[in-house]
């Protein structure tokens, strides 16, 4: 049975003492695998998408890649609430947040009002017969 292109990965970079560029990754599953460049050049992407989704591998910044294993829970894990409390939102942001909501609300208000008015001449329709 052939090896997945990520399992190669995970061989060479558990063989590795210290995190690992992409590229080294890349060129090393390359050569496992014995891919053409037309076929390294046709999966490369794929096979990026693949590294960030599977568990086993953790990137460190700068494009360096390790095990996940080799890490503790808190130096790998983004916490989102940190993420988002470094945007601050400006006073234009919120003033113009507001004028769209409010934009936005006008157009359900007008659509309900219109609804409302349907209903009132079906149900008077209904009550004359």
């Amino acid at each position: 049975m052939e090896k997945s292109l990520l399992n190669h990965a995970y061989d060479f970079v558990s063989s590795q003492k210290s995190p690992v560029g992409f590229d080294a990754i890349w060129k090393y599953v390359v050569s496992e695998a014995q891919l053409t460049p037309e076929e390294a050049e046709k999966k490369v992407s794929r096979f990026y998408t693949n590294l960030m989704l599977d568990g086993r591998f953790v990137t460190l910044g700068e494009n360096q890649w390790d095990l996940r294993s080799n890490h503790t829970f808190d130096k790998v894990h983004i916490d989102m609430r940190d993420v988002y409390s470094d945007v601050e939102a400006t006073e234009d942001d919120d003033e113009e947040e507001k004028i769209e909501e409010k934009e936005y609300n006008e157009v359900f208000e007008e659509s309900k009002d219109e609804d409302d008015e349907g209903l009132e001449s079906e149900e008077s329709e209904n009550e004359d017969e």
